[in-house]
């Protein structure tokens, strides 16, 4: 394998302090809350289940108009 130069360098100090900070810590933040449904997806459940409700209604009234009839 080909060695790989790197443009920066490691620069120690010489005279004071050295720190290093590689605690990783926790962030809270607000919790996100994703609906289930999408709002769109809600309507089209609402209107399937309206023509259904339709349909359910015009098949009892056939029913009820052939009963009359014989």
């Amino acid at each position: 394998m080909a060695e790989v130069k790197s443009m920066f360098w490691e620069v120690l100090p010489k005279q004071g302090q050295l720190s290093v900070e590689d605690i990783t810590t926790v962030v809270l933040c607000k919790p996100k809350l994703l609906p289930l449904k999408s709002l769109t997806l809600e309507k089209l459940e609402k209107m399937q289940q309206a023509a259904q409700d339709t349909i359910r209604q015009q098949e009892m009234a056939e029913k009820e108009q052939r009963q009359m009839t014989h």
